[in-house]
């Protein structure tokens, strides 16, 4: 048996980019201690807290469409449903059974019992 290192998405708007290009699909990777520890270290995060989570996400989104290189700035351009699916993905992959995932439709909503956290 082997263990799931990387999950696709497709969000449910998408992330248009600076030359108005949709990308909706892409890949999250498990993160890993070092995700959750680096972004503490960072002046943004210190001014606000909140601030960690784009940072996150900017490390474990290895893909999102044809965009080179999903940075902090790409993170902060997502729509807030985008965002919030994002979140609910890392929540899922990292802290639940990723299972649940091969029941959804790519870009539904994931089930409010499915993202919350005990």
């Amino acid at each position: 048996m082997s263990l799931q290192t990387e999950f696709p998405f497709t969000l449910p708007k998408g992330y248009v980019d600076e030359h108005g290009t949709l990308h909706r699909t892409g890949i999250m990777r498990l993160a890993c201690a070092r995700d959750e520890i680096e972004p503490l270290r960072d002046g943004r995060v210190k001014e606000n807290e909140a601030y960690a989570t784009v940072i996150v996400l900017a490390r474990v989104v290895t893909e999102l469409g044809t965009v080179q290189q999903v940075t902090t700035k790409t993170i902060e351009s997502l729509f807030i449903s985008d965002f919030g699916y994002l979140q609910d993905l890392y929540r899922i992959v990292n802290f639940q059974d990723p299972s649940i995932l091969e029941a959804l439709e790519p870009g539904a909503p994931f089930p409010r019992t499915s993202v919350e956290v005990g």
